[in-house]
């Protein structure tokens, strides 16, 4: 009477311990085991990998900070740089009734005549310009227009067959920060054009990927956000975001961000020798990396089981043998169809079960 009535408390115990889920918490093995499942239909390896979440896109060829240069008083286009050029300072980037619009390096925008008597930063920036084009051995350079500076002028003015007025005109020269790369002509030879017609349009000599992504993938858009780049020959390049693009920026090189997308501009840390060769016409592709896990022990997703009772969590079945132990585990990341797992003593090459497919 006594060994039945052990035997039914036994056995109440144990049904109580699987319905609460009590699992094993260490590698599933020996007498800690409460509970040996059924052997699983298929079973996984236990792997240590690396686990990336990323999202795939198409990109183009492109060169950073495109922007329109623009006519400031009326002419006719006589000569302008062909698309693929890169200028430096004193360079034509076009010429206007037959007179040079000269490339010159500077933050400030030309908004003025500059003449004798004149004051300002503009000054300076012209002065630092006439000095490095070696116009300005006798200039001390500071933001006065003085005579030093208009005798100056009158020399450059001569080595550019213009008349050695001294003064430089609205429409003489366009300040850029540095090199630049013609990227496209807007006006075409023997155009005429205004003020506020662009009449080519340039970007700085940094090759960059311009490439779109949904809304929803604000997350990737973060400056400095790490992607995989495949060139058009099939060369990949590692590159990082530089930001978005700016409404007007992007509408130039065709593509705009707006309600249904976000333009990004990707920059190759490779620098200009990333690019070299490669078809500027061709689409590349570009693999943005939200998130990234290195040398993590993982499992197939479908591996992970759903466990009861009060303190639920995740387990796996570790399968020995003939044998299988639940043990119980802590996810991480998910990543191509796999899980980082931890604990339940886990090592790599267990076999783990799966559903059969």
């Amino acid at each position: 009477m006594k060994r039945r009535t052990a035997l039914l408390a036994l056995g109440a115990l144990t049904a109580a311990a699987v319905t609460a889920g009590v699992l094993v918490l260490g590698d599933g093995g020996g007498a800690d085991a409460t509970a040996r499942p059924a052997l699983p239909g298929a079973t996984a390896t236990v792997v240590r990998t690396d686990l990336v979440q990323s999202k795939t896109v198409d990109g183009r060829l492109d060169f950073a900070q495109r922007r329109p240069v623009r006519a400031v008083v009326e002419g006719t286009v006589t000569v302008a740089a062909p698309v693929g050029r890169t200028l430096g300072l004193g360079q034509a980037l076009y010429e206007l009734n037959d007179k040079p619009v000269t490339l010159l390096y500077g933050a400030v925008p030309m908004f003025r005549e500059m003449k004798a008597g004149d004051r300002g930063s503009d000054v300076l920036q012209l002065e630092r310009n006439l000095r490095d084009l070696g116009y300005g051995s006798k200039l001390y350079v500071d933001t006065r227009y003085d005579e030093d500076t208009e005798a100056a002028v009158k020399r450059w003015q001569k080595s550019l067959n213009r008349e050695p007025t001294g003064r430089v005109g609205m429409g003489d020269v366009v300040f850029q920060r540095g090199k630049v790369k013609v990227v496209a002509a807007d006006a075409a030879l023997a155009d005429r054009v205004g003020p506020d017609k662009p009449v080519l349009t340039v970007a700085s000599t940094k090759p960059v990927l311009r490439a779109r992504l949904d809304q929803g993938d604000g997350a990737l858009t973060a400056r400095g956000t790490r992607v995989e780049v495949t060139l058009p020959s099939g060369r990949t390049a590692p590159g990082r975001v530089l930001g978005t693009v700016v409404q007007d920026e992007a509408a130039e090189g065709g593509e705009k961000s707006g309600p249904d997308g976000i333009t990004v501009e990707v920059e190759l840390t490779g620098g200009d020798g990333a690019v070299a060769g490669e078809d500027s016409r061709a689409s590349a592709s570009v693999k943005f990396v939200s998130e990234s896990r290195k040398g993590v022990l993982a499992v197939p997703v479908e591996a992970v089981l759903a466990l009861r009772g009060e303190n639920g969590g995740y387990g796996l079945q570790v399968v020995r043998g003939d044998t299988a132990t639940t043990v119980r585990v802590e996810t991480g990341m998910t990543a191509d169809g796999q899980i980082e797992v931890t604990g339940g003593g886990l090592r790599e090459g267990m076999k783990v079960g799966v559903a059969k497919s």
